[in-house]
């Protein structure tokens, strides 16, 4: 049951993210682009759980999922502020 848990939560933000940038090429709102990179690095974290709970149990990837998961929100921190400046 976990491994699906963590595809789903992999393939919902990807979609997320697909939505999003999908919408951005339509409308050119610049907060659906900071939404939708935000969403897409979420994606990659969903993937780098999968690939450490499931796939290399033994492996600790820990930091590089913090990592990641910490810029994709850090990314969206940005062009919040960017967008609240413009």
């Amino acid at each position: 049951m976990e491994k699906l848990i963590f595809a789903l939560c992999a393939l919902t933000s990807a979609a997320c993210a697909a939505l999003l940038l999908r919408s951005y090429l339509r409308t050119r709102f610049r907060l659906l682009l900071w939404s939708g990179l935000c969403f897409s690095g979420l994606t990659l974290n969903n993937a780098l759980v999968v690939l450490d709970r499931i796939v290399l149990p033994d492996v600790d990837l820990s930091t590089w999922r913090l990592s990641v998961a910490f810029g994709a929100v850090l990314l969206l921190l940005c062009g919040l502020i960017v967008e609240s400046r413009s």
